[in-house]
């Protein structure tokens, strides 16, 4: 399985921003994806996630309320919708996908949020 984020950019704080994460040699809809990032000089951190089966979600604390994760079946994507962002976002994003012990990471895309 081999994981290509995209979407990413600069932004002006308080906008928006939608993170795409495509696959290739598996269906990603058998996953549970995570969305992860890191920022200079910083551990990377979970920021959310979306369950294979049910789709059901998970935020970390500072995203909770202004980004939502998403699948789409049909396009065999997941989705990061970034709003309000702050510059405290700033940082490579990487999609993780999980199943049975087996995980695999993208090449991740850079997000920067400007002042």
């Amino acid at each position: 399985l081999q994981l290509v984020e995209s979407g990413g950019g600069l932004v002006q704080a308080g906008g928006s921003l939608r993170l795409t994460c495509t696959a290739s040699g598996a269906p990603l809809d058998r996953y549970a994806i995570a969305w992860f990032r890191q920022a200079p000089g910083q551990k990377r951190e979970g920021v959310s996630c979306i369950t294979s089966d049910d789709h059901t979600t998970s935020y970390a604390d500072s995203v909770k309320g202004r980004f939502t994760v998403s699948r789409d079946v049909a396009k065999d994507t997941v989705y990061l919708q970034m709003n309000s962002v702050e510059p405290e976002d700033t940082a490579v994003y990487y999609c993780n996908a999980l199943l049975l012990g087996s995980n695999y990471w993208g090449q991740g895309t850079q997000v920067t949020v400007s002042s």
